[in-house]
């Protein structure tokens, strides 16, 4: 895992994205609708995205299976 995260929250579009590192990659399906992982060329997961946050219930958490290569 990485030792610094970075972690961006837009408001206005209902998106939280976290990064495990600055690499280059692309954006993956995961088994949950409102997650995305990415990963760099390898297939290694560098970070996820979550679409729609507000609607998730406090208490209540998300679930999603991030797949490493």
């Amino acid at each position: 895992m990485a030792e610094k995260i970075k972690v961006w929250f837009d408001a206005e579009a209902d998106f939280l994205e976290v990064r495990f590192s600055d690499a280059i990659g692309y954006q993956k399906e995961t088994n949950n609708d409102a997650v995305m992982e990415r990963v760099d060329a390898l297939g290694h997961v560098i970070g996820f995205s979550v679409m729609g946050v507000s609607r998730f219930k406090k208490g209540n958490p998300l679930e999603a299976d991030l797949l490493a290569a």
